[in-house]
């Protein structure tokens, strides 16, 4: 049963318990693995239709820069600095100040969007020659086409992670992280019609896939906006808030955050510059390998810290509140992504096979990506679990703590990934190729140190909370047993071929086994997130 926006406007936001958070994390993940599947899939057709040709390069350089403008206002620095305000006054029971509230923020967005996008399409051709200085002759001329035709949607995308916001503090977790699908969707669409019905070569399809991201987007945006209002009592009054003391709550959050955000685009900034003096396709295979590697860190970093954060929030005051809320999240984290660490080390090449293997999409691409996949690895577990670090800040209205971590670790990003990079690989006579491995690798390295701050710094406000080492040994055992039986179906099964078909069924036999072992492992050794996920399956089968 859903509830109305006037059962919202009469009852007060409560801090939301372990089962609710539970549930609200369940909702996030739910939404977040639907719309990754479909961007898995589309980067699957896309792969097929482009490969890592020049303009599949052109396509995934561009999309980086109007990017940066969705990274640096879209969901992480309004769940930083509007969720907590507004949250806050709903918990209050101030609903109509509350409103008020999230027109100004909306006001104010939507005119900062609107600025960055002429300015930014004006100045396209400068930001190329500082994002991929590498690129060259009809592969730049693209880029800066492609750039120009995104903006707009990307502008379209930060209005978008406003109505997560506001969806967010309701608790209507689920519809504002699935939205993504029909971006995904409105791309695959352009990349069938332009592939298979016109036939169109790799730069034309690729301008056309842009204006299918840009009309995925307005749709993004339009799925959520009904729920969005409803949670708003009906209306949105846009307005700039300057007279309002919780406006310049959320602005005085709001810039620190944004510089954090700022110097954390850095990083994808210095990996592009790097990728672009790199051979063909490495910009492109990155991409592929971000694409699988950011799944767990959204799937299960982001959803157990956005579920969190908004009972964080109306909670401040509890210590130990927090300190429960942060220790559960943390072991909710680790029990499903140390063993993503094992798998992709493992049998990454077939899950990118899979996904990926087909059209202009070769074998030695497969190859490439899983060696990028794998070097991502060294920081998953440091990455995912720093969400929920900085979450627990920004719940307790800090937002200068992470941001001065960030820039500790961009600042060893940028050094690690030149060296591992680029001087590396000459200085040991190694495939240049392998410059791109050195720069996911090289970002873990810098991850962790960024999360020892993070948890250092989290254990003076709140009490030390950190995974017990115990039970990350039961987990890494539970992990590295099954990952071995993963490998034996992997091998059992090599000479199945090298059709779709064959990938698709060898995918399926190997994670299946390694995800049953895992969970018989964990069950074995005691582990409680494992006998809590059955519970949550079987009820859910009763259903």
């Amino acid at each position: 049963m859903s509830t109305t926006a006037q059962e919202v406007a009469a009852t007060p936001a409560a801090p939301a318990r372990g089962p609710a958070r539970k549930g609200g994390a369940a909702f996030v993940a739910a939404g977040i693995l639907l719309s990754r599947l479909a961007g898995l899939v589309r980067q699957s057709v896309f792969g097929h239709y482009l490969g890592t040709s020049d303009a599949a390069d052109a396509y995934n350089a561009a999309f980086k820069i109007p990017n940066f403008l969705q990274n640096l206002l879209g969901e992480g620095v309004l769940s930083a600095s509007f969720i907590p305000v507004y949250a806050s006054l709903r918990a209050q029971g101030d609903e109509e100040e509350a409103r008020k509230v999230a027109g100004a923020v909306a006001g104010l967005l939507s005119l900062v969007t609107t600025a960055f996008t002429v300015v930014g399409v004006a100045a396209t051709p400068y930001l190329i020659d500082a994002i991929a200085p590498g690129f060259s002759g009809d592969k730049r001329a693209l880029t800066i086409l492609l750039v120009r035709i995104f903006f707009p949607g990307t502008a379209l995308l930060v209005l978008s992670a406003f109505c997560l916001g506001v969806l967010n503090s309701h608790h209507r977790f689920f519809l504002s992280y699935v939205a993504p699908v029909v971006w995904s969707a409105a791309q695959i669409a352009a990349l069938i019609l332009g592939g298979r019905g016109f036939r169109m070569g790799p730069f034309d399809l690729a301008v056309v896939t842009a204006w299918g991201a840009v009309v995925g987007a307005l749709l993004q945006v339009g799925v959520q906006l009904p729920a969005m209002l409803s949670c708003l009592g009906g209306r949105l009054r846009l307005s700039l808030g300057r007279a309002n003391a919780h406006v310049r709550d959320v602005v005085r959050s709001f810039f620190p955050v944004v510089a954090g955000r700022g110097v954390v685009q850095l990083s994808a900034y210095i990996d592009n510059v790097i990728a672009s003096w790199l051979p063909s396709g490495a910009v492109a295979a990155l991409a592929y390998a971000q694409t699988l590697y950011t799944l767990p860190i959204s799937l299960f970093g982001m959803s157990i810290s956005a579920a969190s954060l908004p009972s964080m929030s109306a909670a401040q005051g509890t210590r130990e509140a927090l300190h429960k809320q942060l220790s559960s999240g943390l072991r909710a984290i680790a029990f499903p992504v140390v063993p993503t660490v094992i798998a992709f080390l493992a049998f990454g090449d077939v899950a990118v096979a899979a996904l990926f293997r087909s059209g202009r999409f070769s074998a030695d691409d497969v190859r490439y990506v899983w060696m990028i996949l794998a070097g991502s690895t060294v920081g998953l577990l440091a990455a995912t679990q720093a969400r929920l670090y900085s979450s627990t800040f920004y719940a307790l209205r800090d937002t200068r703590t992470p941001l001065k971590y960030a820039a500790i670790r961009v600042a060893l990003t940028a050094g690690l990934g030149v060296a591992a990079g680029l001087w590396l690989p000459r200085a040991f006579h190694l495939d240049s190729r392998l410059g791109a491995v050195g720069l996911t690798a090289s970002a873990g390295v810098a991850g962790w140190i960024e999360y020892a701050l993070l948890r250092r710094g989290i254990s003076v406000r709140v009490g030390p909370a950190a995974l017990p080492g115990g039970l990350l040994a039961r987990l890494w055992g539970a992990a590295i047993i099954a990952g071995a039986i993963g490998l034996g179906v992997k091998f059992a099964l090599a000479g199945l071929g090298a059709s779709r078909l064959a990938a698709l069924v060898r995918a399926a036999a190997v994670f299946g086994a390694f995800g049953v072992s895992y969970l018989l492992g964990c069950l074995l050794l005691e582990v409680p997130e494992a006998a809590g996920s059955l519970q949550r399956v079987r009820r859910l089968l009763k259903r």
